[in-house]
């Protein structure tokens, strides 16, 4: 039980970061009810705009210059994939039958994957992603990589943010009524497909943000990433209850953490030795999804944007 501290900050990291894509998923359900299965590829494309960034720049560039630089061009490129997905994929269908967006997001999803693999220079194969540098951040009970530092500040700083922005502006309050009645909304003068396109882009640019931070942690960007890491923000988003954007966040910790801790202890459990270990992570992921579903289906905080903006 010695290293259960680090354990749990290894799922806490891994949380967050399922927790920022997580957040992609839960805004646009929350105001257009569509799963947005093209999510982990916004994902991935943003992974790929921060290493293009990063490439750009001269060598020998201090990760100081180099990371705002990283962070915005992942957030642009991921940006404006989305709201191009949104705008050409998804809103001329916006009304049609609910299986055609489905249908649309998975295609879409497939699309982007084997755009990136295609025309990105070498990128069949995984692509060296620059590292922060330095040594652990020793806190005396556990001793914090410098990546996992950076997810454990991004992630309160993108909630607190986007909590203030539901919150407290125009534009978040009309998400709130856009979430809770879209037709009435429109009757009062908000512009829902304006709403639309920004809880896109706000989803984006938190993924981009995310897809930086796994960049960091496992060292390499490949066009395959978001596959997994999209199926599980939607797993967080569920457990949290999807379309409530602070349960999405719940949701990520607590899979983070159930993962890790499956991970490092059921295997030191007599009789379920062959279960432990990181290749069955992804199994325990969804058998917490699914006891989740079964004792509380509406996910840890409820479903409604509205109700917890």
């Amino acid at each position: 039980m010695h290293g259960l501290p680090d354990q749990l900050a290894n799922g806490l990291a891994l949380g967050a970061l399922y927790g920022l894509i997580a957040i992609g998923y839960t805004m646009v359900y929350g105001i257009v009810q569509l799963i947005n299965f093209a999510h982990g590829e916004i994902f991935m494309i943003g992974g790929f705009g921060a290493l293009t960034a990063y490439l750009w720049l001269p060598d020998g560039t201090g990760m100081a210059l180099a990371l705002p630089l990283m962070i915005l061009l992942g957030v642009v490129c991921a940006v404006l994939v989305a709201v191009g997905a949104e705008r050409f994929a998804y809103r001329p269908l916006r009304g049609g039958p609910r299986l055609s967006p489905l249908i649309t997001a998975i295609g879409l999803s497939l699309a982007l994957q084997q755009a990136v693999w295609a025309f990105y220079p070498n990128a069949k194969k995984a692509r060296p992603f620059p590292q922060l540098g330095g040594g652990d951040l020793d806190l005396g009970f556990v001793a914090l990589s410098r990546e996992d530092l950076f997810i454990f500040i991004a992630a309160p700083v993108c909630m607190l943010a986007l909590g203030l922005f539901v919150a407290k502006t125009r534009t978040g309050r009309a998400m709130q009524a856009t979430s809770q009645d879209p037709d009435t909304a429109k009757l009062m003068g908000v512009n829902t497909d304006r709403i639309i396109v920004m809880a896109f882009a706000i989803g984006a640019a938190f993924a981009a943000i995310a897809a930086i931070a796994q960049g960091f942690k496992t060292g390499e960007v490949n066009f395959r990433m978001g596959f997994i890491a999209g199926l599980k923000a939607f797993t967080a988003a569920v457990l949290g209850g999807i379309g409530n954007i602070y349960g999405a966040m719940v949701g990520g910790l607590v899979l983070g953490v159930a993962e890790a801790l499956a991970t490092a202890y059921i295997g030191n459990i007599p009789g379920l030795e062959q279960f432990g270990g990181g290749s069955w992570k992804d199994v325990w992921a969804f058998v917490l999804l699914i006891l989740v579903l079964l004792l509380r289906p509406q996910g840890i905080l409820g479903e409604r944007l509205a109700d917890r903006a």
